[in-house]
């Protein structure tokens, strides 16, 4: 069986993204970029890790945002195994709020 060759990454669009000016231009490149089913897909996943953070259990998780168990539980490995950036830029963003 041939091995999958991980291809690199690479980094314009993260680039492009920097570039972005207004929360309306950016939703908008979103929208030209992701399949409507992909940007439900990160806003759900991004709604459940704000959640998790704010110490919700998984059946509140759900109720709140219609995203399965699995999704919960994976958003949570992410967030307690993965970069940390992703709940580090939700505290942010939190503490902006304040």
């Amino acid at each position: 069986m041939p091995r999958i060759v991980k291809r690199e990454r690479s980094t314009a669009m993260y680039e492009t993204i920097l570039k972005l000016e207004t929360l309306d231009e950016c939703v908008q490149f979103f929208e030209d970029l992701c399949a409507a089913t992909e940007l439900s897909a990160l806003e759900q996943r991004f709604e459940v890790a704000s959640l998790l953070l704010q110490g919700k259990v998984y059946t509140e998780v759900m109720d709140a945002t219609k995203a399965s168990s699995a999704t919960v539980s994976r958003v949570n490995r992410m967030l307690n195994y993965g970069h940390g950036k992703l709940g580090e830029v939700i505290a942010r963003g939190a503490e902006q709020k304040e």
